[in-house]
C-alpha cells in the first residue's frame, strides 16, 4: 500500500504535537488516537485570552515625527530609540485551545492491529483497533467538529485542564439527556474579564444505554456514538440550548447514517480544493508506505518524504484557512502557553505560510487572508494617523485577529516604524487577481489607501532629489553601526515602489501621479562586498547573520529584481544571499532563503536550504512543524511554506513571463507537478525526467508571453482555450 495523500502511525500520539489534525479554517481538531483514553483537542480561530491588549491603542507620535526625521537625516543614528510613548512591550492576546473531548474506556483495548491515520483528501483523522474505532473531521459545509466512535463502553466528558490553563479560569459544566442521547456544555470565563467561551457537544447514541455521570456521561452497549461540537467566544450569556438545537438540525431525517450524511456534505468542498494541485516525485513505493515518523527519521530528503510533506503542507494550510489565514501555530495548539502568543505575525510568518496560495490553486487561503486584512482596515487607518500623521493605511507587524492596531513594539523591535507590512500582505491578493484576470474591488480600495499613505509619508528628499524613507525599519534586523530605526531599508523602498505601481494598475485615474511618486524613490545600493545592501542610505553597514531576509523582498515575493530584467541587481542579491547567515536556524529563515534562491535560479542553494529543514528534525509525527531544529516550539511555518518552495523551484510566472525548471535540485530528477496556476491566466501541468521535460499549458487568456528556460528566452503565443504543449530537451 502506497501513501501520498495522507499519513499514518502505528501507535497513538503521546504528545499533543504529534496529534493528527483536521480543520475548516474556523474550528480545529487534534486527535491523539488512544483507544483507552481518546482525546480530541478543540480549537477555534477566535479563541484569544484577554491580557490587556484588547484595550491597547497605537502610540500618538505624529507630532514628533518631523523632529525624528531631522535627527536621522542629520546623522543621529540612534535617534529613533526615543520615538516612543514610553510604554512597555505589549503582546497581542494569546491564542489558546478550548478544551478536549475525552472518551475513556472502562476496559483496556487490545493493542494489536492498531493504526492511526489522516486522509488529506477528506480531512478525516482516524484511529482503529481490533474492537474500537474513532473518526474525526471538521466540516467545511456545516462548521462543526464531527466525531464517530465505536467501542464497547465509553465515559465521555469535556475537559478544560490542558497544559498552561489559568488556575482561575471560571469553568461551568452542563450535562443533560436528550432525545438523541445527551448534551454536554462547557463554559469558561477568563480571569478578570467579561469575555468567555462556550463549547457545546451533542452526543448522538445509536443503541445501548446513556447515563449521566456529571460533568459527563456513560454510554454502554451502543452500536456507535456520534459527537457534534462547536465553540463560541462571547460576552454575556449565550443560549446553549439554541446552539444544541442548531446541532440537532444537522442530523438527517429518516434512517440515513448521520456520520455518512455529514461527511458527504463536507468532502466535496474539501477534496475539490485539496486536489487542484498534486506533486509526484516518482518515489519508492516501499518508502511511500512507511509511517510518517519513520520517513522523517530514516529517509530525510527522500522523494517519498518530500511528496508527503508537500501534500501535508497543502492539507494543513487549507485546513487552517477560513475565518483567518494560519496563525503561527496554524489553527491548532494543545497548550495555553503558545509561543509568541500564537499571533498572526506579518513581517515574515503569515506571508511565508500563504506564499503558495495563488500558484498552488488555493483561493480559499487568499480569501482567508483577505478576510483578515479587510476586517482591520479601520485599525490600519488609525495606525497611519497616530504614528505618522498620514492618510491611508499602515499594517501592524502582529495581530491577534481581533485588533489590527499597532501596539506591539519595543526598543529592540520598533515594529511601529515598519511601513512595508501592508504591501506584503496585499501582494498575494494582487497575485490572485492576476491569476483569475479580474481585479477585486476590495483589493483596489486597499491599494488606493496604501498609495495615499505614501503620498503623505514620502515628503523628505536627499541631496540628489530622491525621496527618503525615514524612519525606516528592516524586520527584525539593524545596521551594524546604527540603531534599528534607520533610513531607506531596502524592503521599505521595494514595498513603497510596488504599492504605488500596483495601485496605479488598479486606478488609471491616479496612475500618472502614483507612478511619478514611485519614480522618485532612490535605487538600491550595492555595498563594498558586492551585495545588495539592506539599507540604501550611505554609511549604514550590513549585519549579515540574521534569520530574516527582508532586504531581498524585491527578489521574492516581488518581481522587481530578477536575473532577466535586472541582472546586475540580481547578482548583488545573490551575493547578499551568499553572505546571509542562518542565525538561530529558524525554519522560516531557511525556507525564505530557499524561495529567494529559486527566484535567482540557484538550485544548489535551494537544495541546501531544504536540506537544513528536512534533516534538522523540524517535523512532528503529525507532519506539522517546529520553529527550531529538534522539534522545538510548535510552529506552522515550515509545514505551510514548503509547498511554495517546491512550486517556485519548478514553475514561476509573472503577468507576461513563464519560467520553467529554474532551480530543480539534482536529488529529484523525475516528477510530475499538476495544476499550477500562473499570473498570466493559464494552468500548467509539468513532467520531467533526467533528459526531458514537458509542460502542458492550458490558457484562459489570449496573449504573448516570454518563456524562460535554461536554453534562454523566446516568445510564446497563447490562445484562450487552446492547449499548448512544450517539450524541453535541456533544463
Amino acid at each position: 500500500m502506497t501513501i501520498v495523500h495522507g499519513t499514518w502511525e502505528p501507535r497513538p500520539a503521546a504528545r499533543w504535537e504529534d496529534g493528527f489534525l483536521s480543520g475548516n479554517g474556523h474550528h480545529g481538531a487534534l486527535l491523539f488516537g488512544d483507544p483507552d483514553d481518546e482525546r480530541v483537542v478543540v480549537t477555534h480561530h477566535t479563541l484569544v485570552r484577554p491580557n490587556g491588549a484588547e484595550h491597547a491603542r497605537p502610540p500618538r507620535l505624529a507630532a514628533e515625527l518631523p523632529a525624528l526625521q531631522d535627527q536621522l537625516l542629520a546623522g543621529e543614528l540612534h535617534a529613533a530609540e526615543g520615538f516612543t510613548d514610553g510604554r512597555e512591550l505589549q503582546w497581542v492576546q494569546p491564542f489558546h485551545p478550548a478544551f478536549q473531548v475525552r472518551l475513556r474506556r472502562p476496559t483496556p483495548a487490545d493493542p494489536d492491529d492498531y493504526r492511526r491515520s489522516v486522509d488529506f483528501t477528506t480531512g478525516v483523522a482516524a484511529a482503529d483497533g481490533e474492537d474500537c474505532s474513532s473518526r474525526v473531521f471538521v466540516s467545511r459545509a456545516d462548521d462543526v467538529i464531527v466525531q464517530r466512535v465505536t467501542a464497547p463502553g465509553l465515559d465521555i466528558s469535556l475537559d478544560h485542564k490542558l497544559p498552561g490553563a489559568p488556575h482561575d479560569l471560571a469553568v461551568g459544566h452542563g450535562a443533560v439527556l436528550t432525545s438523541e442521547g445527551a448534551l454536554l456544555t462547557l463554559r469558561a470565563r477568563y480571569p478578570g474579564s467579561d469575555r468567555a467561551y462556550t463549547g457545546v457537544t451533542l452526543v448522538v447514541v445509536t443503541g445501548g444505554r446513556t447515563t449521566l455521570t456529571p460533568p459527563g456521561l456513560k454510554v454502554t452497549g451502543a452500536e456507535s456514538v456520534l459527537l457534534l461540537t462547536r465553540v463560541l467566544r462571547h460576552t454575556g450569556e449565550p443560549d446553549a440550548l439554541a446552539e444544541a438545537r442548531a446541532l440537532g438540525d444537522l442530523l438527517p431525517d429518516g434512517d440515513e447514517d448521520p456520520y455518512t450524511h455529514l461527511l458527504a456534505r463536507h468532502t466535496p468542498l474539501h477534496r475539490t480544493a485539496y486536489e487542484r494541485v498534486t506533486l509526484d516525485l516518482d518515489a519508492d513505493p516501499v518508502e511511500r508506505a512507511l509511517p510518517g515518523s519513520e520517513l522523517l527519521e530514516k529517509h530525510p530528503g527522500s522523494p517519498a518524504l518530500l511528496e508527503r510533506l508537500f501534500a501535508a503542507g497543502r492539507y494543513h494550510l487549507l485546513s487552517a484557512s477560513g475565518l483567518f489565514p494560519p496563525r503561527l501555530t496554524g489553527l491548532w495548539t494543545g497548550d495555553w502557553d503558545t509561543a509568541w502568543a500564537g499571533a498572526f505575525t506579518n513581517d515574515a510568518n503569515v506571508n511565508l505560510q500563504t506564499a503558495s496560495a495563488a500558484a498552488a490553486a488555493l483561493p480559499e487561503v487568499t480569501e482567508a487572508l483577505a478576510s483578515l486584512i479587510h476586517g482591520q482596515l479601520d485599525d490600519w487607518r488609525e495606525n497611519a494617523r497616530s504614528v505618522f500623521g498620514a492618510r491611508g493605511v499602515m499594517a501592524p507587524a502582529h495581530t491577534d485577529g481581533e485588533s489590527g492596531l499597532t501596539y506591539h513594539f519595543s526598543r529592540e523591535y520598533p515594529l511601529h516604524l515598519w511601513t512595508a507590512g501592508a504591501d506584503w500582505l496585499l501582494k498575494p491578493l494582487v497575485d490572485h487577481d492576476e491569476t483569475r484576470g479580474e481585479q477585486d474591488p476590495r483589493t483596489a480600495h486597499a491599494l488606493a489607501e496604501l498609495a495615499l499613505f505614501y503620498e503623505d509619508f514620502l515628503t523628505r528628499v536627499d541631496a540628489d532629489g530622491h525621496l527618503v524613507v525615514v524612519p525606516s525599519y528592516s524586520p527584525e534586523n539593524r545596521p551594524a553601526n546604527a540603531s534599528w530605526g534607520a533610513i531607506n531599508a531596502a524592503m521599505d523602498l521595494s514595498a513603497a515602489r510596488h504599492a504605488l505601481l500596483a495601485a496605479a494598475e488598479y486606478h488609471p485615474e491616479r496612475a500618472e501621479d502614483w507612478r511619478a511618486l514611485a519614480d522618485r524613490l532612490p535605487p538600491h545600493r550595492i555595498n563594498f562586498d558586492g551585495a545588495l545592501a539592506e539599507w540604501a542610505w550611505p554609511g549604514l553597514d550590513d549585519t549579515y547573520d540574521h534569520r530574516h531576509l527582508s532586504h531581498l523582498y524585491g527578489v521574492w515575493p516581488l518581481d522587481e529584481i530578477n536575473p532577466y530584467d535586472t541582472p546586475g541587481l540580481a547578482a548583488a542579491a545573490h551575493r547578499a544571499l551568499e553572505l546571509r547567515g542562518a542565525e538561530n536556524d529558524s525554519a522560516h529563515g531557511h525556507l525564505h532563503h530557499a524561495l529567494v534562491a529559486a527566484r535567482l535560479r540557484d538550485g544548489e542553494r535551494v537544495a541546501h536550504a531544504l536540506g537544513q529543514v528536512l534533516k534538522g528534525d523540524f517535523f512532528h509525527a503529525s507532519l506539522m512543524s517546529a520553529h527550531y531544529p529538534n522539534r522545538d516550539v510548535y510552529n506552522a511555518d515550515a509545514a505551510h511554506t514548503l509547498p511554495a518552495v517546491l512550486v517556485e523551484m519548478l514553475v514561476q510566472s509573472t503577468p507576461d513571463r513563464l519560467v520553467l525548471m529554474p532551480a530543480v535540485p539534482a536529488a529529484y530528477p523525475t516528477g510530475r507537478l499538476h495544476g499550477i496556476r500562473t499570473r498570466f491566466g493559464a494552468v500548467i501541468d509539468l513532467m520531467w525526467t533526467p533528459t526531458c521535460a514537458k509542460a502542458m499549458i492550458r490558457p484562459s487568456r489570449t496573449q504573448r508571453i516570454e518563456l524562460r528556460t535554461s536554453s534562454g528566452a523566446e516568445p510564446l503565443d497563447l490562445v484562450a482555450g487552446e492547449d499548448h504543449v512544450l517539450t524541453l530537451r535541456a533544463w
